[in-house]
């Protein structure tokens, strides 16, 4: 039997790839640096960390010395470690790592390099890759560990990514590849600013095997409300037909950069042992957002991380990482 393994279950490890002069960074390339260093020195206060570096000896000195912290060295186009690196799935007794290929959101994005990264680093790990021929970018898809994967038709249907392929298909596929039996779509719900064609991490998230987080809009006047509107009507349809509970996260006010609004969510947290990290924006929504954290998640510690920085390449704390399960070990 296989399954898809929840971002929720213990982990191994976090992967992460460190922003560089030849990615998307340079022109807030300190910036960059520090927000990545502020995830990696959260992250190893609860587990293993492992740091893919254009440059190793560069990145290592920025770091005391920890236990937790692994690096390996590979040079990507760019950072953002949720859509092109594996993804874990259990099959038997056995953690199997899935690596997708990935075309840079649909071509939008030179992205040749990190489309293989996950083979060339492929030593660093205890299980060997499988390779599957489909586009899939891990932000893309949400397990709760047990039968349901939840997605987006505008990621996973996109024509960008597996024209030849009819819903019937990609379904499928995915239940077969993942070992779930139900594929739940949203067919409503984006952010504006966003590069992925609407990744359901950036709107909806599980938490545990029967919780749904998702980004609620209240303004009636900003652009989002409609469609989170309608999302937030198909997951109450969900809800009801699969006994999930759901939780609404608020929406960011609108943040800025050179003019464009920003894909500022708080639906893009990260789980590791022990600990949520939640991405915060400097704005009055962050306070109502950690509460519900905290709420939600009593028995964790609850670490905000500010992701501005993030957001002005369009994605947040969620998408610079990937989590490996329990049974993938460095090496």
């Amino acid at each position: 039997m296989k399954r898809f393994i929840a971002e929720f279950e213990e982990q191994s490890f976090t992967q992460i790839i460190f922003p560089h002069v030849n990615s998307d960074w340079v022109e807030y390339l300190s910036e960059a640096e520090e927000t990545f260093e502020n995830i990696i020195k959260e992250i190893i206060k609860y587990q293993k960390c492992l740091v893919v570096s254009a440059d190793v000896q560069d990145v290592k000195r920025r770091f005391e010395p920890n236990k937790n912290l692994y690096f390996v060295e590979y040079e990507t186009n760019d950072t953002w470690a949720r859509d092109c690196s594996a993804l874990c799935i259990e099959n038997g007794s056995n953690v199997e790592l899935l690596d997708f290929t990935f075309t840079g959101w649909g071509g939008k994005f030179e992205a040749s390099k990190d489309n293989v990264m996950s083979k060339e680093i492929a030593h660093s790990y205890s299980k060997k890759l499988k390779t599957i021929d489909l586009i899939l970018e891990g932000g893309g898809v949400e397990s709760n560990g047990v039968n349901t994967i939840l997605t987006t038709s505008e990621c996973m249907l996109n024509k960008n990514r597996n024209s030849s392929l009819k819903k019937e298909q990609m379904t499928q596929i995915l239940k077969d590849e993942f070992g779930m039996s139900k594929i739940l779509y949203l067919n409503h719900g984006y952010l504006a600013g966003d590069d992925t064609d609407s990744h359901v991490d950036t709107l909806a998230r599980f938490v545990d095997e029967k919780t749904i987080m998702y980004v609620k809009c209240e303004d009636k006047n900003d652009e989002h409300y409609k469609e989170l509107k309608l999302m937030e009507d198909e997951l109450k349809v969900f809800a009801k037909d699969e006994g999930f509970k759901l939780i609404a996260l608020p929406m960011s006010e609108a943040c800025y950069f050179d003019n464009e609004r920003l894909p500022a969510t708080y639906a893009n947290f990260l789980f590791v042992n022990g600990a949520v990290l939640v991405p915060i924006y400097g704005v009055k929504e962050d306070e109502e957002a950690l509460k519900i954290f905290k709420d939600t998640f009593p028995t964790k510690d609850i670490v905000p991380i500010n992701c501005f920085t993030l957001i002005k390449q369009h994605g947040s704390l969620h998408c610079v990482t990937m989590n490996f399960a329990k049974g993938v070990e460095l090496i």
